[in-house]
């Protein structure tokens, strides 16, 4: 019992530099979306994930152990990750998309790292100490799947935009020029483009 103690301790220092982490890459990651829909997503997630620092903590506290953190690299490469999608990407529809998979991302690496401390804490027979941690991963999981509904409509969004963009031709053109055009169909307008005018 010693040794899982040790385990969901360690666990837990993890999650709170984790956490810490997210704090601060949030709102850098908020200010460069587009969609108002998205930061008011990640603005509300922000004020969430200050709270789930606060229940690490209390975790901690539960467990007689001191309240510090241990280096998360997973977190750290998470959020590196982030930026340089960021600085890669100019401000718009496709960043606002990318950013999304990079934000699901470190919402599936703490429903894992939660989902592992729990189990831990419920092997414990911790029910304080469950209680926490379920409330925090209810959190996670709900967070994920918003920001799939969302990621899913300006996809959606994005699809109904690019043919407009062309006129009616780069939609329904037959011949050489609508060969062209069927390539640059729903892609090359928004990803390929930015792409090509970066080199």
């Amino acid at each position: 019992m010693q040794e899982l103690q040790e385990l969901l301790v360690d666990g837990l220092r993890d999650i709170y530099d984790a956490e810490k982490q997210l704090v601060k890459a949030l709102p850098k990651m908020t200010k460069a979306l587009s969609s108002n829909e998205l930061k008011e997503s990640f603005n509300a997630h922000l004020e969430v994930t200050k709270n789930q620092v606060a229940r690490v903590e209390q975790c901690l506290e539960l467990l007689g152990e001191k309240v510090k953190s241990k280096p998360c690299r997973a977190m750290k490469g998470l959020v590196e990750e982030a930026q340089e999608h960021i600085q890669e990407h100019e401000k718009g529809e496709l960043l606002d998309q990318v950013i999304v998979g990079s934000a699901q991302k470190v919402e599936h690496y703490e429903i894992a790292a939660y989902g592992t401390a729990r189990a831990i804490a419920k092997s414990l027979g911790n029910k304080e100490a469950v209680g926490l941690l379920e409330a925090t991963l209810r959190e996670e999981e709900g967070q994920d799947k918003q920001l799939s509904v969302i990621a899913i409509r300006l996809q959606k969004e994005m699809g109904r935009a690019k043919p407009e963009m062309g006129g009616p031709e780069s939609a329904s053109g037959r011949g050489s020029r609508g060969a062209s055009s069927g390539r640059s169909n729903g892609a090359s307008r928004g990803g390929a483009k930015k792409k090509s005018s970066r080199r």
